[in-house]
């Protein structure tokens, strides 16, 4: 059991981010069958990410802001920007389900794509901004909240959703079920209960929150999500996330 969880947290790691874990044969199955896995690697990823915030204090704002954004992408990786980019295209499309479909899968670069990860790359740069502004500690903690309230989120969909059609979605949503989705929960909301009112508590469910309209707009226009969708709203819950916090911080 104890190996299986290593398997699984190993095989997120390798999948979700950069990091250099190695890889062992069945760390993806492990993976793909524990949801749990999800919100741990947001623990681990997201402390790592938000290093340069340890700055804060001492640094211009706008360079604080700058190493927030490198080092995301220098732990996450870009290649869930892949998913917006698609997102991106499907959005703007004309035409119905099998179009959409049609341009999620088509490797060629539309206007769509580069404006929505343009606007998903400033969004999370004027993110890290409004982190830099905050004392170390509340900038840190929402950092690590919103990542792994987006994580959380990415494990209600693997629980929740349903695909769209066979690939990368349906690996994760046909071995997980509703039930499924107690064991992240259990390990998140505990530790989000204890650390209120801390902007990073109120981070994590805004980043959770910021899957909601991707997931159903996936749902009303492909018939179910897919990988593209997972990746687009791991993006898209961070900056909710990052925004919702510094939000909630300044209001207090």
């Amino acid at each position: 059991m104890i190996g299986r969880w290593i398997g699984a947290v190993r095989g997120a790691l390798g999948f979700l981010t950069r990091l250099p874990v190695g890889h062992r044969d069945g760390d993806w199955d492990a993976f793909r069958t524990t949801p749990a896995a999800f919100p741990v690697v947001g623990l681990v990823a997201g402390s790592l990410a938000a290093v340069p915030l340890l700055a804060a204090d001492t640094l211009p704002a706008p360079t604080v802001a700058l190493g927030y954004l490198l080092s995301v992408y220098a732990v996450m990786g870009i290649h869930h920007l892949d998913g917006i980019a698609d997102l991106g295209d499907a959005l703007v499309v004309h035409g119905d389900v099998e179009r959409r479909r049609e341009v999620l899968t088509d490797t060629t670069t539309g206007v769509g794509a580069s404006l929505a990860v343009a606007l998903t790359v400033a969004a999370l740069a004027l993110g890290g901004l409004g982190l830099a502004g905050l004392p170390v500690l509340a900038a840190v903690g929402i950092a690590i909240g919103a990542e792994v309230g987006t994580k959380l989120g990415m494990a209600a969909m693997a629980c929740f959703g349903r695909a769209a059609y066979e690939g990368m979605g349906e690996q994760f949503t046909d071995v997980s079920t509703a039930g499924s989705f107690l064991a992240p929960a259990t390990i998140v909301l505990p530790a989000a209960v204890f650390g209120w009112p801390h902007p990073g508590v109120v981070a994590l469910p805004g980043a959770v929150a910021g899957i909601a309209l991707p997931w159903y707009w996936a749902d009303r226009s492909l018939g179910g999500i897919n990988g593209d969708i997972f990746g687009a709203v791991n993006e898209i819950g961070r900056i909710a996330g990052v925004h919702v916090g510094v939000i909630a911080w300044t209001l207090s």
